[in-house]
């Protein structure tokens, strides 16, 4: 017999599983149907006399097994030099990072070392960066910073890229497309690459359909100085922050695919489960900042639509993972027909247990399992990270992520795997 128990517990199990693959599926699948064939504006600066101002903004902690690559590379750039300077501040490291910037100062005086005692956190120094760096600019208006990762190498082209977009006024936020730069991976590798790979067209699809990015790699990304907004110290993400920040303001922010930069992804499950432990935790700060965009009445209909698609549904991703459990559970008591759903549950938790105690295997079967595996331990990350958000304000005080020493690198002209994103355009 039906009961309105009965009728509840279906509309939490199906609702729940919709909503989950509305924003891992569907919504993907859809930003890709609509910006097929659209491209952004072609409205852009093409004379260095007309290219703005550069502050490239790095905070720096014990980073000396990739910051020598990528200051090499940001050097590297084809932008005009006398347009760019690069302000790197180092969070007390103890290793030899700061003797890698010297290094580099003493032959290039567009790179500048600001040291800061003791432990500041990623957010102040990046703050107090921006700020000095202001000073300098000769047309602040115009001028842009560029706030980028120690272990994310650049293409010679990519700042030339982002910053011909700002020639159109509306435009606030380029970011820049993130490319894996090893060919074999292992761990986790295979997945981060997939979802980095998808996460760049989803933005790309947002930035050409509407300017509506929802969130900036925080990789690599430029900003109009005067839209920069200091982030409140006790936060933890600074990218999300900023493309909302300039959202709020009216600008449009957008991602440039042919603007690459290098980066090796996470192959450490257990990494990888830190980082995004953490990340969740500032997203739900964010979320708490920003949730007028999740309200149509107080933004425009598109941006609550991939505000919601995009992340909203994402950081509701455990619970919607623990109420369709729980509902099909109950279901499979009241009538079998429920067992199947129920068996679907029970193959994905087997495929994740069979990762976890046979790692290293092959083939078809094994990459789905690493995949189911992959998914869950994400989902807790994110759910631990809300958790964490509860307890209250956090420290934007970090430990860097194991760094991957890459098979190949971009920017010394070995072996490399791709030069930009496998994307579907």
């Amino acid at each position: 017999m039906i009961t309105t128990a009965t009728i509840l517990l279906s509309i939490a199990l199906w609702g729940s599983l919709a909503l989950l693959a509305h924003t891992y599926a569907v919504y993907p699948i859809l930003m890709r149907r609509l910006a097929r064939g659209r491209r952004l504006p072609m409205d852009r600066f093409e004379n260095d006399v007309d290219l703005p101002e550069v502050a490239v903004l790095m905070a720096v902690y014990n980073e000396e097994k990739v910051l020598e690559e990528t200051i090499a590379s940001i050097l590297a750039s084809d932008y005009p030099r006398g347009k760019l300077r690069v302000f790197i501040g180092s969070d007390g490291s103890t290793d030899r990072s700061e003797a890698i910037v010297k290094a580099f100062a003493k032959g290039d005086p567009r790179l500048r070392l600001v040291g800061f005692g003791g432990r500041n956190g990623k957010i102040r120094i990046i703050n107090r960066l921006a700020e000095g760096a202001a000073s300098e600019f000769a047309d602040p208006d115009k001028a842009l910073y560029v706030l980028c990762d120690a272990n994310v190498t650049w293409s010679p082209t990519m700042l030339r890229r982002l910053a011909a977009h700002f020639k159109r006024d509306e435009v606030g936020l380029v970011g820049a497309a993130v490319s894996d730069r090893v060919r074999d991976h292992a761990g986790i590798g295979d997945q981060e690459e997939a979802y980095i790979g998808q996460e760049n067209v989803v933005k790309y699809a947002e930035g050409v359909l509407w300017g509506r990015l929802m969130g900036a790699f925080g990789a690599c990304y430029a900003i109009r100085a005067r839209l920069f907004v200091p982030v409140p110290v006790h936060h933890i993400v600074d990218d999300f922050f900023q493309t909302m920040a300039c959202l709020e303001q009216g600008s449009d922010a957008i991602v440039e695919l042919d603007a690459v930069c290098h980066e090796s992804v996470s192959t450490d499950i257990r990494e990888e489960f830190r980082r995004k432990r953490r990340i969740a935790a500032g997203n739900f700060q964010n979320l708490a900042r920003f949730a007028s965009f999740l309200q149509p009445w107080n933004s425009s209909l598109a941006t609550t639509f991939a505000f919601w698609s995009h992340k909203g549904l994402r950081w509701c991703g455990p619970v919607l993972l623990v109420v369709s459990f729980l509902s099909c559970l109950v279901l499979a008591a009241i009538h079998p027909i429920h067992w199947l759903p129920l068996a679907g549950f029970a193959g994905v938790f087997a495929m994740a247990a069979l990762d976890r105690v046979l790692p290293g295997r092959k083939g078809i079967v094994a990459k789905v399992c690493r995949f189911a595996r992959y998914f869950l331990s994400m989902n807790l990350a994110i759910g631990l990270g809300g958790y964490d958000y509860l307890r209250g304000p956090r420290t934007s005080v970090w430990e860097p992520t194991r760094r991957e020493t890459p098979l190949s690198s971009p920017s010394t002209g070995r072996k490399e795997a791709r030069s930009k994103p496998a994307l579907r355009r």
